[in-house]
């Protein structure tokens, strides 16, 4: 029979109480902190600290050797965003991105619902396939489409082959949105596919026996279920489509004006810091607001 000796008088012993839990707690978020501090750290110097100054450029006034003065400062620049042009170029790139996103949705949903509902083995090379173009430069991927879009390119080619004439598709918006649903299709698909993917089938199975039709089980089960992948996946093709600058720039040229190339010319060519720095800051406003949406709607459930 065994023994249990009690501990001797002189040995501390720790109860849990509220005090000690409370203690522990502290010494886990300090311990998380200094974990966490170098990534604090790189977060703040490559990224709080550039947009702090982008703000104070904002903000600044051009003189007239296109040198920016930080002593006067103003809201012209942002004033300055009500032109015409600038209203124009501002709808326009928030139409593409649109047009862009929904084409995405479109294509990439019943991609993503075969791909989830494939075995394991057939699943796995369908993500390979979706993988593949990461693996690949992407200003060689828009150089690529510039020469299938051209005049010269297979494309044209091929419409001359069957009868319709040459066809214009390089710096056209079409060439953009192509170049667009080409560069971000898979961050549509890869969302939708883990939404789907975890969906339970025997909701669906009891929508078929409750006599529900293909298409309402797809609107009352498969569509609000996997509506996270939707948010996720519309958010992280819509933020870069707004922003894009290479393929506008390569497959748009000069017809395609949007915004990431309108900032790109502020800073560069018309050397009007202060109202690139407006149009940067407004554009990343627009794009945080979206990704709070994705944080909120779609990342926690995804």
């Amino acid at each position: 029979m065994t023994t249990v000796e009690a501990p001797a008088a002189d040995e501390e012993v720790l109860e849990a109480t509220p005090e000690f839990e409370a203690a522990a707690e502290r010494q886990e978020r300090r311990r998380g902190f200094l974990l966490a501090l170098p990534e604090f750290g790189y977060l703040t110097l490559f990224f709080a600290l550039p947009l702090v100054i982008v703000v104070v450029y904002s903000f600044a006034t051009r003189n007239r050797f296109g040198g920016t003065d930080l002593s006067g400062w103003n809201v012209d620049s942002y004033l300055k965003l009500a032109e015409p042009l600038v209203r124009e170029i501002f709808f326009r790139s928030v139409w593409l991105a649109v047009l862009t996103t929904v084409i995405c949705l479109v294509i990439g949903y019943p991609f993503a619902y075969y791909l989830a509902t494939r075995s394991l083995r057939v699943r796995n090379v369908m993500l390979v396939f979706v993988m593949i173009p990461f693996w690949t430069n992407f200003l060689v991927r828009n150089y690529a489409w510039r020469v299938i879009l051209g005049n010269d390119g297979p494309l044209t080619k091929t419409t001359e082959f069957v009868g319709l004439g040459e066809q214009e598709y390089l710096f056209t918006q079409t060439a953009v949105v192509l170049g667009l649903v080409y560069g971000y299709l898979p961050f549509m698909i890869l969302p939708l596919y883990a939404a789907i993917e975890r969906i339970d089938r025997r909701l669906l199975e009891a929508s078929r026996d409750l006599y529900a039709n293909g298409f309402q089980s797809f609107r009352h089960v498969l569509l609000p279920l996997s509506m996270p992948g939707v948010i996720a996946g519309s958010i992280l093709c819509f933020i870069p489509s707004l922003g894009a600058y290479v393929t506008p720039e390569i497959l748009g040229g000069a017809k395609t004006t949007l915004m990431g190339s309108y900032i790109v010319t502020q800073f560069l060519t018309a050397r009007n810091w202060p109202f690139g720095a407006a149009m940067s800051f407004v554009l990343m406003a627009i794009m945080l607001a979206a990704t709070v949406v994705y944080f909120r709607k779609g990342g926690r459930t995804l």
